[in-house]
């Protein structure tokens, strides 16, 4: 509600724990706890959602990966929060007819959304390894068209010390299983990250 975001706004930390689950399948999507964790990220500009994967050495053996594969793994995903499919619209489902019907969610972002969270990546990339690898399809999606040329033109004008390489989302998902080592900073959007 408004008045809880007021008070979300006010307040000097706000904890969140996970949220969804089947008990909630059944109910509307504009009440369930998920609309709430949506709004409080966009009202507050919760953009950039840092996760870091860390093999530590006591726990290389008991990886479902290889050891040598994940012995010594640091990498971290930067992912973008407020903008993509989970708030793009339509979002909808229609009624085709003849008991076929058609799921529609649409994916959508603009030039400073790019950049914020590209800057992200890039500022923590510096304090890292220096290398930051952008993740979209821009081979079928216009928005990761846009995304590979935003965090481009990012990287060109203001972090051009840092190594930039882009990769096809599902290419770095296959890679983060074969070498994930060869990742120091993944930054991509809300549906890939």
């Amino acid at each position: 509600s408004d008045a809880d975001m007021e008070k979300a706004m006010a307040a000097d930390a706000v904890l969140f724990g996970a949220v969804g689950g089947p008990k909630w399948d059944k109910v509307p999507y504009e009440v369930r706890p998920e609309a709430g964790l949506l709004r409080l990220r966009k009202d507050m500009e919760l953009f950039a959602n840092l996760r870091p994967a860390i093999c530590y050495p006591a726990l290389a053996a008991s990886s479902s990966l290889k050891q040598e594969v994940v012995e010594g793994l640091d990498i971290l995903i930067v992912r973008e929060l407020t903008g993509g499919v989970y708030f793009g619209e339509p979002k909808q489902i229609i009624d085709l007819g003849n008991g076929q019907k058609r799921g529609i969610d649409t994916q959508v972002y603009d030039t400073f959304e790019i950049e914020r969270i590209s800057g992200v990546a890039f500022e923590l990339a510096r304090t890292r390894r220096n290398q930051v690898t952008s993740m979209e399809k821009r081979n079928v999606m216009k928005s990761g068209v846009l995304w590979n040329e935003v965090v481009s033109q990012t990287h060109a004008a203001s972090y051009s010390d840092v190594k930039l390489d882009h990769m096809l989302a599902d290419a770095g998902g296959m890679q983060l299983v074969r070498w994930p080592k060869q990742f120091d900073v993944i930054v991509t959007d809300n549906l890939f990250g």
